[in-house]
């Protein structure tokens, strides 16, 4: 078969018919460019399209293939042929069509409820807006396989109005999901810088005791437990007492971070404080960042716990009936897990029976799982 010739031939038949290659590709709903390739032998018309193409020019499907009129017709039987062929190539791609049709709705089904719960759940951060963009430009890509494969597109195109608007919604929304993506990268990258930048302080000079705690870099209002600053238990002075320990671990990349201890000798006036904190109590710490009891050979004497920041707690040694020393433990942080290794900076005896605040521990990967 001599393409070429068959192509010029389409193109004479064209010409005879007075019409332009434009005109031609309305009518059999292709494209200019399709014609253009018939008739310079490049492709060939679609077998579903041949007997067609024969009626319309009122010739035989033979001289097309041919590429030259003939002095007899194809015959009735060779036509039927054709038109059976044709008949059976539309009826296998209309299957393969719905087929795709199908999966396409889905697609778009399912790009939409997963566009939709993550921005319900959506909170700054620049992998989740990563990943609405691409989900986005997934449900664009779906709807126009969708509108493609549904005979839609080809209408939709024919309406210039219906095309400016579908163009300025989805650049709208491009914008408004690059907007969510810069502003999330913006936030990354300052929370990134707030985490380089930030010092890590160990004091151990107790006239810096009020810088840090109760009204010092950290407003009690900002770390509370229910109604109680977390620092109550905490003494609001310690000028007046002998330190025999003092150190503060201070440090604060976004949240702010303590993990303190002291051992405070009050002499005679140890009963008043004992008495203050058997005021505020012992809440429930057990079972809270796998701890399941106080720390050997010490009582508590008050404790304030909390799931998310942390526990702060002063205690006595066991069986010390002329004991005048209180030890005051702090570990405070945020997000169920200190950026730090608590035991370089609190001495092991202090630390409640079982604690384990690390990153991986099991009480803080539960928690994600819960609140996430």
């Amino acid at each position: 078969m001599d393409q070429i010739k068959t192509g010029r031939f389409l193109k004479e038949l064209r010409n005879e018919k007075g019409m332009t290659q434009e005109m031609l590709a309305k009518h059999f709903n292709v494209s200019s460019r399709t014609v253009s390739r018939w008739e310079t032998g490049t492709n060939l018309p679609d077998i579903s399209l041949l007997t067609e193409i024969a009626d319309f020019y009122d010739v035989d499907v033979r001289e097309i293939i041919d590429g030259e009129r003939k002095s007899e017709m194809m015959d009735k039987e060779i036509r039927e042929v054709a038109d059976k062929m044709a008949d059976y190539s539309n009826n296998e791609k209309n299957k393969l069509l719905r087929v795709v049709q199908v999966a396409s709705i889905a697609g778009i089904a399912i790009t939409v409820i997963a566009l939709v719960l993550q921005l319900i759940a959506y909170e700054p951060d620049l992998r989740r807006a990563v990943a609405i963009l691409a989900t986005f430009i997934a449900f664009i890509v779906m709807g126009i396989i969708t509108l493609y494969v549904t005979g839609l597109l080809q209408k939709i195109t024919r309406h210039r109005k219906l095309v400016k608007g579908i163009k300025i919604t989805t650049i709208v929304v491009m914008a408004v999901v690059t907007h969510v993506v810069l502003v999330s990268m913006f936030v990354v990258c300052l929370a990134g810088a707030s985490f380089l930048s930030a010092q890590k302080y160990v004091i151990t000079d107790t006239a810096e005791y009020k810088k840090y705690i109760h009204n010092g870099l950290t407003p009690a209002s900002e770390l509370g437990m229910g109604e109680d600053p977390i620092f109550d238990v905490l003494p609001e002075k310690i000028d007046d007492v002998k330190a025999d320990e003092f150190q503060i671990f201070y440090y604060n990349p976004w949240d702010p971070q303590y993990m303190i201890y002291m051992t405070l000798d009050y002499g005679d006036k140890y009963d008043e404080e004992i008495a203050r904190l058997k005021g505020i109590g012992i809440e429930n710490y057990k079972d809270i960042y796998s701890v399941t009891d106080e720390p050997e050979g010490y009582d508590l004497v008050a404790m304030d716990s909390d799931v998310y920041y942390g526990f702060v707690y002063a205690m006595v040694p066991e069986n010390a009936d002329s004991n005048t020393k209180i030890t005051y433990v702090a570990i405070v942080f945020c997000n169920y897990a200190p950026d730090v290794d608590v035991h370089e900076y609190i001495p092991d005896k202090y630390l409640l029976k079982g604690l384990d605040v690390s990153d991986n521990s099991p009480y803080r990967t539960s928690m994600m799982k819960e609140n996430n």
